[in-house]
C-alpha cells in the first residue's frame, strides 16, 4: 500500500472520531513528521507515515528527536498495521478491530 493511502486511512479514521489529522508542512525545517494528529481531550500527537517496508531518512530522524527533546509525543506508523497499533495505543481499540478486520491481523 502506498503511502498516500495509509495517510488517507488515518485522516478519515480521525476526523470519524471528531479529531483533526493536520497536514503538517513547516518551509526551513524539511524532515518534519508527515501529520499532527490531534484526538479529543488528548495532546497532540506528531505522526511520520511510511509503507511497510519504508525507512526513516535521516533527516527525519533528527526532526522526530528534535520533537521527542522538547516532550512531544511522535509516532513512526509503518503500513496499515502500524495504524493498527497506532489507534489502540491512543485509546481506540475500535478502530484498530476495524482495519485489522479489512486488512488482516497485525504483524508482530
Amino acid at each position: 500500500m502506498l503511502e498516500k493511502e495509509i495517510e488517507k486511512i488515518l485522516t478519515t479514521e480521525v476526523k470519524k472520531l471528531g479529531g483533526k489529522a493536520y497536514k503538517f508542512i513547516s518551509p526551513g525545517n524539511n524532515g518534519v513528521p508527515d501529520r499532527i494528529v490531534v484526538f479529543p481531550g488528548k495532546p497532540p500527537v506528531f505522526v511520520e507515515l511510511k509503507t511497510d517496508k519504508g525507512a526513516l531518512s535521516s533527516l527525519q530522524s533528527v526532526q522526530i528527536e528534535k520533537l521527542r527533546n522538547l516532550g512531544q509525543y511522535v509516532e513512526v506508523v509503518k503500513g496499515v498495521h502500524g495504524l493498527i497499533k497506532f489507534f489502540t495505543k491512543y485509546g481506540y481499540p475500535h478502530v484498530g478491530i476495524l482495519l485489522e478486520g479489512k486488512y488482516g491481523r497485525v504483524k508482530n
